[in-house]
C-alpha cells in the first residue's frame, strides 16, 4: 500500500485528509503548523487538520521550521511514497520535495498559473473574477510554479464571500485529489508546466488593503467587502471611529455626490457614495467595541444619530 504523508494547516485542508482517510489510503503521518494562542484568553489551540488526524490516530509533527534539517528529516522518517500538501503555510526544502518516489502534490485553490501565493480565495473575489477553481500539481522550490496535474473550475456568484468560496473549494479539492491520485500512481497523468507569462500572485491580505477606498467604483468596493469576509473583514473610519463591514449591495444612485459621503439611511442600510454611479449599502456592520449586527439593529440604537451628508473615510480619521 502506498505510504502518504499529509501536510496541511487550516479548515480548507481538513476535508482533503479526510478524504485520503477515506479512499483507503495509508495516510502514514500528518504534519501541520504549530498550536497558536486564539481567542481573549489566548488559549493554545491546534490547528484543524491536527484535530482531524487525531481522531483517526494518525501521528501528527509540528515543526516550527521544516526547512531546518533536524526537522524535515521526521518527515522523512515516516518513509512516504507520496507527499500531499494543502494549505501547510511553510515553503518544503528541496529534500523533501525529492524524497517521495511519486513526488510531492500540492492542492492549491486557483486555476494556476493565475494567483499563486497565500490568498488566492480573497483575491479571486477581490478582483471581480465570475469562476476560479482546484489546481493539483506538483510541488517545486519556487512559490506554486510546479507542473499542473490535474484542474477544475469552480464558479464565484455575485454574493459569494470568502467564506462560502472557501467552502466550495475545499470541497472541489478533496474530490479532485480523490480523482487525481489513482491517475498518478498508474502513470496515467501528463505533467503541463506552466506558463510563466500567464502568472499572477496573490499574496497574504496586508492591514493596508482592508480599508475601503470609497473613490473606487461601487462594484470593486462591493467586491472588496465580499472578499474580505469572514477575514480578515474591510474597514471604515466614521468620526474617529473604526467600522468593520460585512456586508453590502450594490445600488444605482448619482455620480455627483462626493465619494464616502452618506447618501441615504433607510430602515436596512446606510447607502453610501463612491467612485461611480453605484453607490454602496451598507447592510451589516461592526462599530469599534460592539458585535456585529445588521445596518438595521445599528440604526435603532447608536446609529440613529447618522445623518446624511456626513463621511466615511480618510477625513474622519483622528
Amino acid at each position: 500500500m502506498v505510504r502518504i504523508v499529509f501536510m496541511g494547516t487550516p479548515d480548507f485542508s481538513a476535508p482533503v485528509l479526510r478524504q485520503l482517510i477515506h479512499d483507503g489510503y495509508d495516510v502514514v503521518g500528518v504534519v501541520t503548523q504549530p498550536d497558536k494562542p486564539k481567542g481573549r484568553k489566548r488559549e493554545l489551540t491546534p490547528p484543524p487538520v491536527k484535530v482531524e488526524a487525531e481522531k483517526h490516530g494518525i501521528p501528527v509533527w509540528q515543526p516550527t521550521k521544516i526547512r531546518e534539517k533536524e526537522q524535515y528529516e521526521r518527515v522523512l522518517a515516516f518513509k512516504p511514497d507520496l507527499i500531499v500538501t494543502a494549505a501547510f503555510g511553510q515553503i518544503l526544502p528541496k529534500e523533501l520535495l525529492e524524497a517521495p518516489p511519486y513526488g510531492c502534490i500540492n492542492v492549491h485553490a486557483s486555476l494556476l498559473p493565475e494567483l499563486r501565493g497565500g490568498a488566492p480565495i480573497h483575491y479571486a473575489i477581490l478582483q471581480g473574477k465570475t469562476k476560479t477553481g482546484i489546481t493539483i500539481m506538483y510541488m517545486a522550490e519556487k512559490l506554486d510554479a510546479g507542473d499542473i496535474l490535474t484542474q477544475v473550475e469552480v464558479p464565484i456568484t455575485e454574493d459569494d464571500t470568502v467564506g462560502t468560496l472557501h467552502d466550495k473549494l475545499s470541497i472541489a479539492g478533496a474530490k479532485l485529489l480523490s480523482d487525481t491520485i489513482p491517475l498518478l500512481l498508474q502513470g496515467k497523468i501528463t505533467p503541463i508546466r506552466q506558463d510563466e507569462e500567464k502568472a499572477t500572485f496573490a499574496y497574504n491580505i496586508k492591514r493596508e488593503q482592508e480599508k475601503i477606498d470609497w473613490t473606487r467604483t461601487g462594484e470593486e468596493i462591493y467586491n472588496h467587502i465580499r472578499g474580505l469576509n469572514p477575514w480578515p473583514v474591510a474597514y471604515t473610519m466614521y468620526q474617529g471611529q473604526i467600522w468593520k463591514i460585512w456586508r453590502s449591495e450594490k445600488i444605482r444612485a448619482s455620480s455627483q455626490t462626493q465619494p464616502g459621503t452618506i447618501m441615504e439611511v433607510v430602515n436596512d442600510g446606510i447607502v453610501v457614495a463612491t467612485g461611480n454611479d453605484i453607490a454602496i449599502k451598507i447592510t451589516e456592520l461592526q462599530p469599534a467595541g460592539k458585535k456585529r449586527m445588521s445596518a438595521e439593529q445599528f440604526l435603532r440604537g447608536a446609529g440613529a444619530a447618522i445623518a446624511i451628508g456626513t463621511k466615511l473615510g480618510d477625513e474622519n480619521e483622528t
